[in-house]
């Protein structure tokens, strides 16, 4: 059993872990607990009271524990009732669907700001401004775009009204009194400081420098005195005003003792600072060999301003990459539309896309964007679904297609039937589901963490054995090097770019495979998808189109052909799977009257019963026929065997106990399974194919598509017992089913793969959910994988290289032997880069091109 409870009193990650701590040290419970909502999932073998649970919380610290009372937020049970194919029969006793937030956590989170850093694990932040623990700019999760409430003319701003439209006055179109996007304020403020930085750092440097001038024309012409005072002046509007933000943060730092990269900007460049201040005041104070030939001590405010100018240019160029990781969720933001044409009493009325309700009948004109998820009732048309499925060719719909929000309308008009709205919409849980991921911690982060939350310490170390170590046997001025080493080592050490290295990665990934189709619902997924060694994947709608087709139906002897579909069709009127949907089909294609159907049963794995006009009618396999005691004869199944050889599936009729005949439904092969299996077992990755149909049937299947392992016959419980004992070897199993019947089998997987079908379905239970029904979508999965993780690698290996190599430089280890030294203003330019470079190799994966398939479906499965 599954259930949610409400967590209080946690304020950080580290708050989290003592909570999952403690509700995991109670026998028989799994609880995974997050910080946004406060809440923990605990999965029981046994029914564990909250008192048990509460007294367990009182041993980690002052946190209470309160069951949710809103259903919403428990695990959602689907319940179909499937005919006899029993790959699709799904007891409810069975079903383990990983619990999920409720619904519309978009509209719940719009607003909120995150640090890219994760120090505080999932922790929203309600403004904007820096993170209290790292110091680093807060991002701000995207949103819906609403549409504006009332629109106004440009020409006549009196007139004001809900909706667009023409002005009553001129005629021209109202436009939206308040802008649907925000503008990018972090990154103009940064450019505003940035520009100031520049304007009086300049002339310092200048000054400071200009002794190196052939000939010292500044010095002729400011002495020391003036020059000096200059400087100071100058450097005040940098340190106070455009940079003074970077000593704030130190503070926080040090205050709270989450050190990090400002930690060691603040004491670096306000040691220059301070030293330069004192050094112009009290020049008295310090030992000649701090001195120059004109008695003054050297300043270092050209040191320390262009220190804080280049790390407010890293922090500029940083913000400006960073908003580019979320372009792919940006790409969909603007997919979604503002308003609507909705029919009202035969007539066109323009309305707000938030006013549409479940139900309303909406006109859709060429080009335009489809403004909900729904089915076409009138017309036809092409419609782009590339931003939702990656797949560039247009569908085609008809009456009663599905059409999605976002995708847009071809040459055609069409009306369509609202049938989900708002954050229930695809596009909606699209968007959310990548900003969760987005914001998800890897597992190979883990490193970077442990090595962070040392690294500034020991850096501070480094730089008081630099300065010790200089200021002993140095050269003379021995002090000055100790000052000046010791300073370089202090500003080039980064510890951001370890920090940035993995959710940058993952950001720009998880927005690629949206891109592309491929849904991922946390970091974790996207790591061990990469490291996978197994693939269970299910037959129908999986491996095979899903859409199945009467092939022939059979009559016994004298039986009429048609008696035998008409009470074929009429036992499987009530169904709604796959195979039961195709033999109606054919029987209303030929126009037939189903008959009265009564006590309609699903038998697991065998097939359905009931009464049709009075008479008993059981349809499906061998295993039914024999529970009903009907026999059947060698000639007809020695005639199965054949069809079944042939890859198709057979159902056998028995009324009031005697066989009838039989109905064969084949289902094609996708065109790009083979393909996309073919891939798979050529990187190392075990295929095998589990189905409830027939042995004949599957191997039929297998042996098409060269797979060297396949069971058949078997229920969900015995796909979950394979996954649990593949894994008992230390497999790492990936299971690719339709997301509805495969639940268990789906949760147990290390990585659950669902099909496009059944949407609100798929995007809940799967780690990653494939909007095109489509074995390629798993090739598509595996490469991005691959190339996130190497991604990662690579911008962990860049940060601990230039950190490795960086520090020893600075504190002067080449100066014995090449007589090279490293300025400060040279490392804290250094510095400032090494997070861009994390980024921008990031940045690479949004140029990553994904197998396409060779062949696109007709029929997108939405």
């Amino acid at each position: 059993m599954i259930h949610t409870y409400k967590i209080k009193g946690m304020t950080c990650d580290g708050c989290r872990n003592k909570v999952e701590g403690a509700l995991n040290s109670i026998e028989g419970v799994e609880a995974t607990v997050t910080l946004y909502p406060m809440e923990a999932i605990i999965a029981m073998e046994k029914h564990v009271s909250t008192e048990e649970l509460q007294k367990a919380l009182f041993t980690a610290g002052n946190y209470t524990i309160e069951m949710c009372p809103s259903p919403a937020h428990q695990a959602p049970v689907h319940q179909h009732q499937h005919q006899h194919h029993n790959t699709h029969q799904q007891q409810p006793h069975e079903q383990q669907h990983p619990p999920t937030a409720a619904k519309n956590p978009v509209a719940k989170s719009g607003g909120k700001y995150y640090c890219p850093m994760h120090c505080e694990g999932d922790k929203l932040y309600a403004k904007p401004g820096n993170c209290p623990v790292c110091g680093m700019n807060l991002e701000k999760i995207p949103e819906l775009p609403q549409a504006a409430s009332q629109y106004t003319c440009p020409m006549h701003p009196e007139i004001v009204q809900d909706g667009p439209g023409p002005c009553p006055i001129c005629g021209m179109d109202l436009v939206p009194i308040t802008p649907t996007e925000e503008e990018d304020s972090t990154y103009k403020g940064l450019l505003k400081k940035f520009k100031v930085a520049v304007l009086f750092t300049v002339p310092i440097f200048i000054i400071s420098m200009g002794e190196m001038i052939p000939g010292n024309p500044i010095g002729r012409i400011l002495p020391p005195s003036v020059s000096n005072w200059l400087q100071f002046l100058f450097s005040l509007p940098v340190i106070f005003y455009a940079t003074w933000m970077f000593f704030e943060r130190a503070w926080v730092s040090i205050r709270t003792l989450n050190l990090n990269m400002f930690t060691l900007i603040g004491i670096g460049a306000g040691a220059a600072f301070v030293f330069s201040i004192v050094a112009l005041l009290f020049p008295e104070v310090f030992p000649a060999q701090f001195k120059g030939p004109d008695g003054y001590v050297h300043l270092y405010f050209e040191a320390a301003t262009v220190i804080l100018t280049l790390v407010l240019l890293g922090q500029l160029l940083e913000a400006r990459a960073h908003s580019q990781t979320s372009g792919a969720v940006k790409a969909l933001l603007k997919l979604s539309p503002t308003d609507a044409v909705l029919l009202v009493n035969g007539e066109d009325k323009i309305i707000s896309i938030n006013d549409i309700k479940k139900g309303d009948l909406l006109r859709v004109k060429p080009g335009e964007k489809i403004p909900v998820d729904g089915k076409i009732t009138e017309g036809s048309s092409s419609v782009d679904e590339a931003m939702i499925t990656g797949e560039p060719i247009p569908v085609n719909k008809k009456e009663g297609d599905k059409v999605s929000s976002g995708t847009i309308n071809g040459t055609r008009s069409f009306i369509m039937e609202a049938e989900k709205v708002g954050a229930d919409t695809l596009l909606s849980q699209i968007i959310q589901m990548v900003n969760n991921a987005s914001r998800s911690r890897a597992p190979i982060q883990n490193l970077a963490d442990r090595i962070s939350k040392y690294f500034v310490p020991v850096v501070i170390v480094v730089a008081v054995i630099t300065f010790t170590v200089w200021a002993a046997w140095g050269p003379e001025p021995a002090y000055v090097f100790a000052f000046v080493n010791a300073l370089a080592v202090l500003i080039i050490a980064c510890p951001c770019a370890l920090g940035l290295a993995t959710p940058m990665s993952v950001m720009v990934g998880v927005g690629k495979g949206a891109e592309s189709g491929v849904l991922i619902k946390n970091a974790e997924a996207l790591e061990k998808m990469d490291k996978i060694d197994v693939l269970i994947t299910d037959k129908t709608g999986t491996i095979t189109e899903g859409r199945p087709s009467v092939e022939k139906v059979v009559g016994l002897n004298d039986n009429d052909n048609t008696a035998v579909l008409r009470f074929s069709a009429s036992v499987n009127q009530h169904s709604e799977h796959p195979l039961a949907e195709a033999v109606v089909k054919a029987a209303k294609e030929k126009r037939m009257a189903l008959g009265t159907l009564e006590n309609f049963s699903s038998v697991t794995g065998m097939g359905v019963t009931g009464l049709v006009d009075g008479q008993k009618v059981a349809l499906g396999n061998i295993k039914l026929m024999e529970q009903e005691q009907a026999t059947v004869s060698p000639q007809m199944e020695a005639e199965v065997v054949q069809e079944q050889l042939a890859g198709k599936t057979i159902s056998y009729l028995a009324v009031d106990g005697e066989v009838k005949g039989y109905v064969a439904i084949s289902d094609a092969i996708k065109a790009t399974s083979k393909n996309a299996i073919q891939y798979l077992m050529d990187k190392g990755v075990e295929v095998i194919m589990l189905t409830g149909d027939n042995g004949n049937t599957a191997k039929a299947v297998a042996d098409e598509l060269h797979l060297s392992s396949f069971k058949a016959e078997v229920l969900p419980a015995d796909k979950l017992a394979e996954i649990k004992q593949l894994q008992a070897q230390g497999k790492i199993v990936a299971m690719a089913g339709d997301g509805i019947n495969d639940a268990p089998a789906l949760a147990q997987a290390d990585i659950g793969i669902a099909m496009g079908t059944g949407t609100d379905v798929a995007i809940e239970s799967a780690t990653i959910t494939l909007l095109r029904g489509d074995l390629q979508g798993i090739v598509k999965a595996k490469e991005l994988s691959h190339a996130v993780m190497r991604n990662i690698r690579q911008n962990l290996f860049f940060a601990f290289i230039y950190n490795v190599l960086g520090i020893p430089i600075a504190a002067g280890v080449l100066y014995p032997a090449f007589g090279l030294l490293l300025s400060p203003m040279i490392a804290a330019a250094a510095m400032s880069f090494s997070s861009v470079s994390v980024i921008v190799n990031s940045l690479r994966l949004r140029n990553l091109t994904l197998t396409q398939s060779r062949t696109s479906l007709h029929q997108s499965k939405i």
